[in-house]
């Protein structure tokens, strides 16, 4: 490679625009290969400084070492895939299935699945031969999920997501009836209504979520922490009990809708760590007393995903069904 005449470019972003597409090397991979003394002159000398000043037409050589395997194992794990291509790949994540190894899951998760998916098409994240994951869902949420398989896809997606511009629709089923203008709405902090989008009206929360004081495991509404915005469409009340909406997230935060739903006094049907469950009417069924009780995770579904293609520079969209759990679910509560 042979840099231009501009003697005042950084080397990384020099390096990054001579680098051909077909490599797949974001900038901060670049960065990171260059700092990790991969970058050489003409000459053999290593030049280890990411942000010194480019010399007009002078030679380099980068080195792009063989991705390593990482931490995670592949796993035979069947997946429902939407849409795959060399850049990237879109599943739909079944609920019980943990995205990243971690302490208690270290097996059978999504990582795992799509190494033994993807195989020799993973050309490496981070110099691992892995997905590059932009984004997660809960164990126990189900729905659509992006992941990337080169550097270039990873760097481009990472992006979209950290700039709110990839669209993320979600199907809740929540306790209580949802409704945009409701009195008791009017004081709770952070939350007032949008009337301004094409969709209609919507409970729009916005606030800061951060670890639970006395229970880390547990996200909270907080003066500190992350900034998060919600907006949630009530779709269908269910006798006065409980309600279908769809939520649509401006950020994505560790639990947010769930954290979220519960500030507004909707947590989820069915949450085990923020959802309290709420009294049926006498005049509710056995049946659907027996479908609400025994719904064990929260009823929570990633049915939307949109998303400009980080290669091609394509609009894509991923749509996903409810699932046959919450689809029953709803049944019985439209005989409240």
């Amino acid at each position: 490679m042979q840099s231009g005449d501009d003697p005042l470019k950084r080397l990384d972003k020099e390096i990054s625009a001579l680098v051909p597409e077909t490599a797949a090397l974001s900038r901060s991979r670049v960065t990171t290969l260059i700092r990790d003394g991969y970058l050489r002159d003409r000459s053999g000398r290593v030049l280890n400084d990411p942000s010194a000043r480019t010399d007009a037409r002078r030679h380099y050589r980068l080195e792009i070492p063989q991705a390593v395997d990482g931490v995670a194992l592949p796993e035979a794990i069947p997946l429902h895939v939407l849409f795959e291509d060399d850049d990237l790949i879109v599943i739909e994540k079944p609920a019980g299935m943990v995205v990243h190894p971690a302490p208690g899951a270290w097996t059978g998760t999504l990582v795992s699945a799509l190494l033994h998916h993807c195989g020799e098409s993973l050309s490496g994240i981070g110099g691992e031969k892995r997905p590059g994951i932009v984004h997660r869902l809960d164990k126990d949420t189900t729905g659509v999920m992006v992941a990337a398989k080169t550097d270039r896809a990873h760097h481009g997606l990472a992006e979209q997501f950290a700039a709110h511009s990839v669209e993320r629709r979600y199907r809740a089923l929540c306790w209580g009836a949802a409704e945009i203008d409701a009195p008791r709405l009017r004081g709770v902090d952070g939350v007032d209504v949008d009337r301004s989008g094409a969709e209609g009206p919507a409970i729009r929360i916005a606030t800061n979520l951060d670890r639970h004081r006395s229970d880390r495991k547990k996200m909270a509404v907080a003066e500190t922490g992350r900034h998060a915005v919600t907006r949630i469409f009530p779709l269908t009340a269910f006798g006065g009990v409980a309600s279908e909406v769809v939520c649509v997230l401006e950020t994505g935060r560790t639990h947010q809708i769930r954290v979220h739903a519960t500030h507004i006094g909707h947590g989820l049907i069915g949450d085990p760590v923020y959802g309290r469950a709420r009294d049926l009417p006498k005049s509710v069924g056995m049946a659907t007393r027996k479908a609400v009780s025994s719904f064990k995770r929260q009823a929570l579904h990633a049915e939307t995903l949109g998303f400009v293609h980080p290669a091609t520079g394509k609009m894509l969209r991923f749509f996903s069904d409810l699932p046959e759990d919450m689809q029953v679910l709803r049944q019985h509560l439209l005989k409240i």
